[in-house]
């Protein structure tokens, strides 16, 4: 038994549970300081969970088993992607499971569990939310396999693992024009996979313009927690998978718990960067329109199509294509 293994899988899962909702924190704190306000401080969406879980859970009337099994749904999605892409270490147990199609699956489950939550509520917003997230997600969700997919073509794998640990061996495969491009398309692709600007806003509450927010308004109590709880989730193994393909420096290759240990801090410190990068770029976007969204995601896709070309002529040139 890998010990030092599931070591690794247990401080990532932990570090991921303990740490989005900070993240959460750092990134609105960030945005608050730019925009000359003092802010709630980086513990207060830990604050929120614990409040809403004291309330007391309201379901609405005329709802089915979507509404009331996609808050759980979202947040085991999200733990099982915690486990399974490498953030600390490309060596434990789950290594060989952590396919890229596997990931990009558990990331579509989630969406679709709250669009079918929104369309149970029978409401409008529901509905309307629920159209749109499946609209972006229809773009989206291409758009990573695509990118992800240019990078597993040198290492030959569709592993995550292995592609992760094929980059930190030869870092000259990031600065290739296959690499830039699909850390632009992967870039945008995760900004409307997390729900961010300059696809959505996290933090409106006018109606017309919402897409997250509109299909979880009829949500309550625990289960409101729970969903922002997932959201936070993804969002931080979004962002811990963006830092481990494009920037995998540190990460554990051996069974080494120093270079486990050293590799959670480090992984700790690029999403943070990331982060607080994201957010401070928020204070300068605006929200596209609606109908320009298909456009710029669209335009993604391209990103990472033409990454996939590059990577192939280019492994071809070199023999690299299997």
């Amino acid at each position: 038994m890998n010990t030092v293994g599931y070591t690794a899988i247990v401080l990532q899962v932990g570090a991921v549970m303990a740490g989005a909702p900070l993240l959460t924190g750092l990134m609105r704190q960030t945005r608050a300081r730019l925009e000359g306000r003092a802010g709630a401080g980086v513990l207060q969406p830990w604050r929120d969970v614990r409040k809403l879980l004291r309330k007391e859970p309201i379901t609405p009337v005329g709802t089915g088993p979507a509404f009331r099994w996609a808050p759980p749904l979202l947040v085991a999605t999200s733990l099982v992607l915690a486990v399974l892409v490498p953030l600390i270490s490309t060596d434990t147990p789950v290594r060989e499971r952590a396919d890229l199609i596997v990931v990009v699956s558990l990331l579509a489950l989630g969406t679709l569990a709250l669009a079918l939550a929104g369309l149970d509520t029978g409401t409008a917003f529901g509905g309307m939310g629920a159209s749109r997230e499946m609209t972006i997600a229809a773009l989206v969700e291409p758009t990573i396999l695509m990118a992800v997919f240019a990078l597993s073509i040198p290492a030959g794998s569709t592993n995550l693992p292995v592609i992760v640990a094929g980059a930190a061996d030869q870092p000259a495969r990031l600065t290739s024009p296959a690499g830039l491009l699909a850390i632009a398309a992967l870039a945008v692709a995760v900004l409307a996979e997390s729900g961010r600007l300059p696809v959505d806003n996290p933090s409106t509450h006018l109606e017309l313009t919402m897409v997250h927010e509109a299909m979880v308004l009829e949500y309550a109590g625990p289960d409101l927690a729970l969903v922002e709880f997932g959201a936070q989730l993804r969002l931080t193994v979004l962002l811990g998978l963006l830092a481990s393909l494009f920037a995998p420096w540190g990460i554990a290759t051996g069974a080494s718990l120093t270079a486990v240990l050293l590799a959670l801090l480090l992984v700790v410190l690029k999403v943070m960067v990331l982060g607080t990068a994201l957010a401070a770029a928020e204070v300068f976007w605006a929200k596209l329109r609606l109908f320009r969204v298909p456009e710029l995601l669209a335009g993604s896709f391209l990103l990472a199509l033409l990454a996939v070309t590059a990577s192939y002529f280019l492994g071809a040139e070199g023999g690299g294509v299997r």
